[in-house]
């Protein structure tokens, strides 16, 4: 089942990272302010990077310094990592890890063109799996990650990646859905579900103990008050994790990439011999209110 869902991920965020989704587009941009975003910090950065996909602002709140190391797990089109960048400085270094190739192609490619003319030369980004990061132990000191781990389905693993690769002193600063209560069985059991960001998601004790049991500490996490239907409200957009509804997608006609319409409440790109769920994940989401399950949280932990 882990396998099926991977897949599921990778082929709607695949989908979304060649999508020409970017702040220029009103109900993107709307999102990513109604998670935190400011319009200056989206100004700063290339307008591809953000692309709609997040629950937060963990850079307005991991406390980045000058000359930090910082790693972004699940960095998409290289949002967070932008912004790290501009914070930790020419001495320190933003890395960016995720599991599409499409989004690394697109955040490289965002690396490029800094809205200066000249590339970040402070980031790099890393196709791997946030269960298995490609860093060696001990070697970062600040961790952060926006709307993704919650996609993930080995969490303890991804916890115990989180301690080993921290330094010691070194912290995590995560914008996350959690549960407040147990979904209806024909949420929690749909594929499309997990890849719009509410079936994989997990209690606040469960995310604490996790972290607890990796061997972290002074575990925290702060309700952000946000509401998860601001997807919804903003044009044209709405989805537990990015913009699909009334929504534009890549769709090839003769040759030539264009954008068509889509409809429905959080309807994600179906993955491969999937198609059915489209349909059916919009059906299951008109009849329930995210914010009814699910919160945006704010989440915080340190190494000793």
């Amino acid at each position: 089942m882990s396998e099926k869902l991977t897949d599921a991920v990778k082929s709607r965020y695949g989908a979304v990272a060649v999508s020409n989704l970017s702040s220029e587009h009103e109900g993107v941009k709307a999102v990513a302010e109604a998670f935190g975003y400011t319009p200056d910090e989206l100004a700063s950065i290339p307008a591809e990077a953000n692309m709609g996909l997040s629950c937060g602002n963990p850079t307005a709140t991991a406390h980045l310094k000058p000359g930090q190391t910082v790693v972004d797990l699940g960095s998409g089109g290289g949002l967070d990592v932008f912004l790290a960048a501009q914070k930790v400085g020419p001495t320190g270094r933003a890395i960016g890890i995720d599991m599409t190739p499409e989004m690394i192609d697109l955040a490289r490619r965002n690396a490029a063109k800094a809205n200066d003319g000249n590339s970040y030369d402070n980031v790099e980004f890393h196709l791997a799996t946030i269960d298995k990061l490609p860093l060696a132990d001990e070697s970062v000191d600040i961790v952060i990650s926006n709307c993704v781990i919650n996609l993930a389905p080995d969490k303890p693993a991804v916890f115990r990646e989180i301690a080993r690769v921290l330094k010691p002193g070194g912290g995590l600063a995560v914008s996350d859905i959690v549960l407040k209560k147990p979904l209806p069985p024909e949420l929690g059991d749909s594929v499309m579900a997990y890849v719009g960001c509410i079936a994989g998601a997990i209690t606040i004790d469960e995310y604490k103990n996790g972290l607890k049991d990796a061997g972290l500490s002074h575990v925290e996490v702060i309700d952000s008050g946000a509401d998860l239907n601001a997807y919804a409200k903003a044009e044209n957009t709405s989805t537990c994790c990015g913009p699909t509804v009334t929504q534009i997608k890549p769709v090839s006609l003769g040759g030539r990439v264009t954008m068509k319409e889509t409809t429905g409440c959080c309807s994600p790109e179906p993955a491969p011999d999937d198609g059915a769920l489209h349909d059916e994940l919009s059906a299951l989401l008109r009849k329930y209110d995210v914010n009814d399950y699910a919160a945006s949280v704010k989440i915080f932990a340190a190494k000793a």
